[in-house]
């Protein structure tokens, strides 16, 4: 039987019309590459190419092995790719979710409980997640809804608030709470990567100028030094604390208060049963 080297070579001569160009593509010699057709088609039992001096061509069974030998090696290439995935499931977890709070609670508890895995993790968008978790990219999502799919468990995880942090000064520091068009037109720090809050800040304060920082520490550290207003919630002030001086307001819009629920395949349920013991306390 043929090897996948040999249907490498067809296509390759296919592609780069000849046995020299081709050769030098595979970093082969050309007599290697020649004698590899040659015993493609003595295993084929017929010849792919009509041969003339110092010119060979594909003849009618040539042009289906190549159409045929595509296949294979696209074939082939998904095969790898399940297995790469499937081997690093066994050993990595790969979290994503829609918002950056959710993501730095749940990674030290995961941490804990599989001690010896490897953990990735990053933001990306709701169909990005969907998408991730039915392809087995990523083991746990977080979205800000259950999916509604029997494949799916999704657990219920934790409500994130968001807050408004304010100078003293500022004109709007007396009030019990604010809403979002209520700053509309200032300047504000916002951090880069907040996943879908960032459509809500977009909707809701289309004219406010914000000043986007790429590092969560440089945001910290502007909050404090600067008279600009930014953001926070109840899961960022648990984690990191309060900005001392700062004072902190609730954003009374209905859409600044998501529930997020941890969601894996039911298939992952047994694995993923004592890291949902472990969070349950933040859903109550």
């Amino acid at each position: 039987m043929f090897e996948i080297y040999q249907l490498e070579h067809l296509v390759a001569i296919t592609e780069y019309g000849t046995l020299s160009l081709a050769a030098e593509h595979l970093h082969i010699s050309q007599p290697t590459l020649s004698r590899s057709i040659q015993k493609l088609e003595e295993e084929l039992g017929f010849p792919l190419f009509d041969r003339l001096k110092n010119k060979m061509t594909l003849n009618e069974s040539g042009e289906l092995a190549v159409e045929c030998a595509r296949n294979v090696l696209k074939e082939a290439d998904i095969m790898v790719q399940r297995l790469n995935t499937l081997e690093r499931s066994r050993h990595t977890i790969n979290i994503a979710s829609c918002a950056p709070a959710p993501l730095w609670m749940l990674t030290p508890i995961v941490s804990r409980t599989f001690p010896n895995m490897t953990m990735s993790s990053e933001i990306r968008d709701i169909e990005e997640l969907k998408k991730g978790l039915m392809d087995d990219t990523y083991q746990i999502v977080i979205l800000p809804e259950p999916l509604e799919d029997n494949n799916i468990y999704s657990h219920k995880y934790c409500e994130e608030q968001l807050y408004v942090s304010l100078p003293p000064a500022h004109p709007l520091c007396g009030h019990k709470g604010i809403y979002m068009s209520e700053l509309d037109g200032e300047s504000m720090l916002l951090f880069s990567e907040i996943g879908f809050w960032s459509k809500l800040h977009k909707e809701k304060m289309p004219h406010t100028h914000f000043l986007i920082q790429h590092e969560a520490e440089t945001l910290d550290v502007l909050a404090r030094a600067s008279a600009f207003p930014s953001f926070t919630s109840n899961l960022v002030m648990k984690s990191v604390g309060k900005i001392p001086n700062r004072v902190i307001l609730p954003l009374l819009d209905e859409e600044a208060t998501a529930t997020f629920y941890i969601c894996i395949k039911q298939s992952s349920n047994k694995k993923f049963n004592l890291l949902f013991n472990r969070t349950k306390f933040l859903s109550q």
